[in-house]
């Protein structure tokens, strides 16, 4: 049975030009996410460090899969994200070497718990 944390703070994913250096504010608090492409320089970090001007999406909570996950299981992602997309929750989903997390907007966040918490364990802080 995958167990899931639930993550304390809002995040945001935001969208800055890939040409800047990585802003301070993107690298602060326990959890962030830096990916560089060719045309964008995307941050996922707290809400609440993002500022006001700056391109985002705000407003999502997030679900830690308890891992470490070997990389030879097949299908983690798929299960959860298969019974979210039949309930139309929309989510964004980011993996690290040890294990993936799971992003759900606020306003779906419990039916999403509701939803997991049929085939999961779901722990909160």
């Amino acid at each position: 049975m995958l167990i899931l944390l639930v993550l304390n703070p809002i995040f945001a994913v935001s969208r800055v030009d890939p040409n800047i250096p990585i802003p301070e504010w993107a690298v602060k608090g326990d959890f962030f996410s830096i990916t560089k492409t060719k045309e964008e320089l995307s941050i996922v970090c707290e809400e609440e460090n993002i500022p006001t001007d700056i391109q985002a999406e705000r407003g999502w909570l997030a679900l830690k899969v308890e891992g470490p996950l070997d990389f030879s299981l097949t299908g983690i992602l798929s299960s959860l994200l298969t019974p979210l997309a039949r309930a139309s929750i929309s989510i964004f989903a980011l993996s690290t070497y040890d294990t993936d997390y799971l992003f759900v907007k606020k306003d779906n966040f419990e039916k999403a718990l509701s939803i997991l918490g049929q085939f999961c364990k779901i722990l909160r802080r």
